[in-house]
Formats: C-alpha cells, structure tokens, sequence
C-alpha cells in the first residue's frame, strides 16, 4: 500500500491525535518512542481501554518516550511535550476553547473512549493544525473522524495494514479515500517530526 502521490506542505501543526485499538498499545510505544521530549506538539490520544479495570498505560508507555505521559483531565489545556491519554470509559474531546473535555456518553463504534468524538472535535478547533493517525485496530472507528479532520485541511497517516497487528481501523480509514500517508509503524514517527518542522523561507 502506497500513500498519496501529493505531499501536504511542511508546517507547524499543534497537535498530534492517535487513534488505537487492538494492538495499539505497542503500536503507541513504537510511535511515541520516535518522538522527543521537546516535540513542538501537543499528542491526544484515543487508546480502546477495558472500562472494568484500572488501566496501567501510563506507566507502560512512560518506558518507552521520554514524552510526558498523563491521564488526560477535563478542563485542562493540552501542553506542547505531552501525551494527554482519554481515561478509561471516557471520550476525550477538545472544546471550542481548546480545552480538553472528558465526557460518558455513548459508546461509538461500541467503544468509550472512542477515536471519532476527538478527531471530529478537535478538527472543528484545530483546522490545519492537526496530524491524525490511525494505528492497529480490529474495528471501524476512527473513519468518520478522518474525514472530520480532511475537511478542515488537517493531515491523516494510517499504519499500513500490511504490517498492522489488527487491519480493521487501518483499512477503514483508508477506505475513505481521505488519506496522506500510509506507513509502517516504526516511519510513523519520523514522519510526523518531519511534518512538524516550520516550512523553509524561500
């Protein structure tokens, strides 16, 4: 699988959003672990978690990056160097004024947290400013809110299915033909530093 032929411009982008399922969490580590403490980009990420038990992701990924890592909390602002991660059981969502939101409601694509509710958020606060990408997965979630963040001129990369523990999340972001990238885990992350690099004066 080939990404597109046409390549967006470099430019500042403020956030990084991850979506994530079955597979994601060393998918997450692969990901994160490319990116520097000093990235210039806030990182929001929808990982499915099990609702009935206290989650350990934190402390996992922490191993693997020398990001910050946190539950994300609601109310708080998303701060350049640091993985804000959607709770157990909650959305993640960012607000009109840029904060982040933690919400109960309905599952979507019968997960909670889900990747649509923070990339269709996000989108609508973000714009241009957004790199969304859609790891392994064993489901549909995360389509709808590729095509969010494409509508408002933001950047998608999905890991190639090919090399994806799970394909489900992948392929149904690819099918909707709304894709920059598609790449193996590991050129993720160089990619995205790449993305982020301010676009050269001519």
């Amino acid at each position: 699988m080939n990404s597109r032929q046409s390549e967006p411009s470099p430019g500042h982008r403020a956030i990084v959003m991850v979506a994530s399922s079955a597979g994601g969490v060393q998918g997450l580590q692969t990901l994160l672990g490319g990116l520097g403490a000093d990235l210039p980009a806030s990182v929001l990420v929808a990982q499915h978690l099990r609702r009935s038990r206290r989650t350990h992701i934190v402390a996992v990924l922490s191993r693997a990056t020398g990001l910050r890592v946190k539950l994300a909390d609601d109310g708080e602002h998303p701060q350049a160097g640091c993985v804000h991660i959607a709770p157990p059981d909650h959305h993640l969502c960012v607000t009109e004024g840029g904060t982040l939101a933690l919400t109960q409601q309905g599952p979507v694509n019968y997960a909670r947290p889900a990747a649509d509710p923070l990339f269709e958020s996000a989108s609508k606060v973000y714009g241009t400013q957004i790199i969304a990408c859609v790891l392994t997965g064993a489901d549909g979630d995360g389509a709808r809110g590729v095509e969010a963040v494409k509508s408002r001129g933001g950047i998608v990369i999905v890991e190639d299915p090919a090399t994806a523990e799970f394909h489900g999340m992948p392929k149904s972001a690819i099918g909707t033909g709304q894709v920059d990238h598609v790449r193996p885990a590991q050129e993720i992350a160089p990619l995205i530093l790449r993305l982020l690099q301010p676009a050269r004066s001519s």
